[in-house]
């Protein structure tokens, strides 16, 4: 009997072997699309269609604004594979298979993936619709993707997180959004387990830790990306104020609305990005 490990391994093989039937796409670049975002995915080019739900071992959606489907194709003629909508570790599912989408499209041979999030504002200075680019996060979600037997095929027991998110990354969208005269700020996203927002008491614990925004996903996604030497780059669409901050009750609907209005600043830092880090598949730093 195969071990658990090796079971997973062999799963997310079962999951690459699906897509590759679909497709002879080879990816450089992924992209995980957060809510109200999808429409980055609709500036694609020779495009295959996925819905989750058709790919081993993949669950469908449950969350407004995450269409729960992978399209592939070129986008600013760069291959790439695009997951809209993802998995929460509040919606009931373990880590592995919240991670089990990253590790699928890393095993199809990208070498660089871009995480988008709607997030909420914990600095003072943010306002909705604002781009943060992630520089670091805090993990307080109470659990890990790597927890359990080590696998080896993935990556180390104990891997560094000192620069989970590439600086090479965090400076070229920096560049490129000035070219482009998009105002960005760097931050520190907190990820937390959810699916609550957070107290007014906790939003103010959160910027005592050094928090700037803070949501329920990307962390577990960026911990098993770099557990597998892939490239790590983070964009939050800052979608509404922290509780506390605006004087009024937050909803999923604000977020998914706000973070639209940010879709097109979005889409313009992605796409004159996308060649840049293509072509600079091998830096790391």
């Amino acid at each position: 009997m195969a071990s658990a490990p090796s079971r997973l391994f062999e799963r997310i093989q079962d999951s690459v072997r699906a897509i590759q039937a679909h497709t002879s796409l080879i990816p450089e670049i992924g992209v995980v699309l957060g809510s109200g975002l999808g429409a980055l995915a609709d500036q694609a080019t020779d495009v295959v269609t996925i819905p989750y739900t058709d790919i081993p071992h993949f669950h469908g959606t449950s969350i407004e604004g995450h269409s729960g489907q992978m399209i592939l194709g070129r986008l600013a003629d760069v291959p790439v594979v695009i997951l809209q909508g993802r998995f929460h570790r509040y919606e009931g599912y373990p880590m592995e298979d919240v991670v089990f989408p990253t590790r699928v499209i890393s095993a199809l041979g990208i070498h660089t993936l871009l995480l988008t999030n709607s997030a909420g504002g914990v600095n003072t200075r943010f306002r909705p619709g604002d781009l943060m680019l992630i520089e670091d996060h805090l993990n307080l979600m109470g659990d890990n993707p790597l927890m359990g037997p080590n696998i080896a095929e993935l990556g180390p027991r104990f891997p560094d997180m000192t620069e989970t998110y590439s600086g090479f990354c965090l400076e070229l969208l920096e560049t490129t959004a000035k070219e482009l005269q998009i105002t960005t700020s760097r931050g520190v996203y907190a990820g937390v387990l959810g699916p609550t927002y957070e107290t007014p008491a906790e939003v103010r614990m959160l910027r005592t830790l050094g928090a700037d925004a803070v949501g329920m996903s990307t962390v577990p996604e960026a911990i098993a990306a770099k557990h597998l030497g892939v490239r790590v780059a983070g964009i939050s669409c800052i979608a509404n104020l922290a509780a506390g901050l605006s004087g009024r009750n937050l909803t999923h609907q604000e977020v998914v609305a706000n973070a639209r209005l940010a879709t097109s600043k979005l889409c313009s830092l992605v796409e004159k990005s996308l060649p840049r880090l293509a072509r600079i598949k091998g830096a790391t730093a």
